[in-house]
């Protein structure tokens, strides 16, 4: 029983260091103001130099032959979770800046290539004031530089962005008094782990009479977060040897048409979730998703709106077994992990966006999405519910400098 129960503590807390901002598990919706103001669409609709994550081979829709985008992004998430005894507390991990800054440039009517800096993903709780959800505080950011290389002729266009990934990890919390757990009082926390690590996205397109089609695969970045895991789950009398954890790879495509002023994307992808380290341990599921956007632009103004759907990654494993390293376990333990540690469990997204041109060189770009309010209610290992309720508002500003 004294084994269940630090396994128990185990699974809520193990990943349980992740960051800052989710929407899709720990992925951003999209990437650049344009792209999250029309739903995240971005895979088969350009948007200059920002293209260069959602898919690099459309950088090639910048309209003069160099464009700077730089902004950023305030995300606003809101979790509350409640625990096996109803008592309910949400986290005060409610506020980040997300930085962003995408450069293209034109070199012939073939070739272009940019440079770029954005973060793309992350997670996290702070529950360090509340003893009954354990004190818990994780963290996990993802930053990438990327510079996307696209040859394009008769209107198709491969791109190919190499990516250098930032990943840094933390995890600290209080062991709970359970079954009189030798360690209880404890203050578990490893330390920060970062790394840099590398990756690829490929992206195609191809453009005739108003339509355009896109494919995009980006491979899964895999980071070393040292002893965070190891030690933490150590503390618990559990050997976890699996110190990687991974951006999960993802593949999809998408299609717009553009008739005057009038544009209509959509896009459909699959985040990897099943085959991404460590996410795959606690039995993230991968997701289909869905979006479409709307955009009416003219010379001096654009307005945007759209919608992007996914199931939650984060499912009740209660009934299942799951390998923990080698060792076998009920599902049900890593369910208080997931929600309570990485409520990665947003569904809908609702977004509106524009854009305003001061003049023919300078544009500012306006974004905002609202994640509508997700309720998951899973069973822990003793077979009693909890609850995760998780909804986000992000608000993004970005300028545009083309020359």
């Amino acid at each position: 029983m004294k084994r269940t129960i630090k396994l128990a503590v185990v699974a809520a807390l193990a990943l349980g260091a992740t960051s800052a901002f989710a929407t899709n598990g720990s992925a951003l919706i999209g990437m650049g103001a344009k792209t999250r103001g029309m739903g995240g669409v971005g895979i088969g609709v350009g948007h200059g130099a920002e293209s260069a994550l959602s898919n690099p081979a459309l950088i090639t829709t910048i309209k003069s032959d160099h464009e700077i985008s730089f902004g950023g992004m305030v995300f606003m998430p809101d979790v509350e979770y409640t625990n096996y005894a109803g008592t309910s507390a949400e986290s005060d991990a409610d506020f980040f800046v997300v930085p962003s800054v995408s450069v293209a440039n034109k070199v012939n009517d073939n070739f272009y290539w940019g440079v770029g800096m954005w973060g793309t993903g992350g997670l996290g709780v702070d529950y360090r004031d509340d003893a009954t959800h354990m004190n818990m505080v994780t963290s996990l950011q993802n930053m990438q530089f990327g510079v996307p290389l696209v040859y394009t002729t008769n209107g198709f266009a491969i791109g190919v962005t190499p990516i250098v990934q930032y990943t840094a990890l933390d995890i600290n919390y209080v062991m709970p008094n359970l079954g009189g757990n030798s360690n209880a009082g404890d203050t578990i926390g490893a330390g920060v782990a970062d790394d840099v690590s590398l990756g690829y996205n490929i992206g195609l397109a191809y453009e005739t009479q108003g339509i355009t089609l896109g494919a995009v695969y980006k491979s899964e970045v895999e980071s070393d977060i040292k002893d965070v895991l190891s030690n933490a789950l150590l503390g618990m009398g559990v050997v976890y040897d699996n110190n990687k954890i991974s951006a999960p790879a993802e593949m999809g495509v998408g299609i717009s048409y553009k008739m005057n002023e009038h544009t209509i994307a959509l896009d459909y992808k699959m985040i990897l979730w099943e085959d991404a380290e460590t996410y795959k341990d606690f039995g993230w599921e991968d997701q289909d998703v869905i979006a479409i956007g709307y955009e009416y632009a003219t010379e001096g103004w654009a307005v945007r709106a759209g919608y992007q759907y996914a199931e939650s990654a984060v499912q009740d494993n209660a009934g299942k077994n799951l390998t923990l390293d080698t060792d076998m376990y009920p599902g049900g333990l890593t369910n208080m992990f997931n929600l309570l540690g990485f409520p990665g469990t947003e569904e809908s997204h609702i977004t509106l966006g524009g854009t305003y041109a001061f003049n023919e060189t300078l544009t500012l770009d306006l974004a905002a999405v609202y994640a509508l309010e997700n309720k998951e209610t899973f069973k822990d290992f003793m077979g009693n519910d909890i609850e995760a309720k998780h909804s986000e508002t992000s608000y993004s500003v970005q300028l545009n400098y083309a020359f």
